[in-house]
């Protein structure tokens, strides 16, 4: 993470798909395909997914990375 930049500091340092789609204000089939095309990284636990917050801020982080770069 950039030095200076706190992202979703309210919430826990593992979180849910329905975590991510408060965070990232996307639907629930939106954040499932996220997970489901390695977009973003989750650890399984049989059919449960769960998400380090770290791996939520460096999806963040690429694309406003790739949308600065087509500008």
């Amino acid at each position: 993470m950039k030095e200076g930049i706190i992202m979703f500091a309210e919430y826990p340092d593992i979180v849910t798909v329905n975590d991510l789609v408060k965070m990232l204000h996307v639907g629930r089939n939106r954040a499932y395909k996220l997970v489901g095309d390695g977009s973003i990284r989750t650890i399984r636990f049989g059919t449960t997914h769960r998400i380090p917050k770290q791996c939520v801020i460096d999806y963040v982080m690429r694309s406003t990375t790739d949308k600065e770069k087509e500008t």
